[in-house]
């Protein structure tokens, strides 16, 4: 028996009927899911700055383990927003450069990144404030 307010229809209630993973919906909190990561965002401005090493990325990356840095950048690299590119030496020189469209992405994150820093005493504060009450 349904509680009163409660939707029984199909419609409501099976989401998986409803929302495919191919629906235009889920496809959009897939990309925003990706270009949202922090470490995503943090690469994607360090690259806004020219093509990387993996080793740059790194020292830059403050807090980043080398396994979520390679997790990040291959992430990014198949969504194709990274390039990598790989100069046969000894031993292999591996560089890391924003696409096309990641270059378009670079200036929404920088935005992004100049609003937190802009922000973030602000932001500091009312959680004080916040958690105090």
């Amino acid at each position: 028996m349904a509680e009163d307010g409660t939707l029984t229809s199909a419609r409501h209630t099976d989401v998986r009927e409803a929302v495919t993973e191919d629906h235009p919906i889920c496809q959009l909190r897939d990309v925003l899911d990706r270009v949202g990561d922090k470490w995503s965002v943090l690469v994607m401005d360090l690259l806004g700055g020219g093509p990387k090493r993996y080793s740059e990325l790194r020292r830059a990356v403050e807090g980043i383990s080398q396994r979520m840095l390679t997790l990040t950048l291959r992430s990014l690299e198949r969504d194709g927003l990274v390039a990598r590119t790989v100069t046969p030496t000894s031993p292999p020189r591996v560089d890391y450069a924003l696409t096309p469209v990641g270059q378009t992405l670079s200036a929404e994150v920088s935005g992004l990144i100049a609003w937190a820093e802009r922000h973030r005493d602000y932001v500091a504060t009312a959680r004080l404030r916040y958690d105090r009450s």
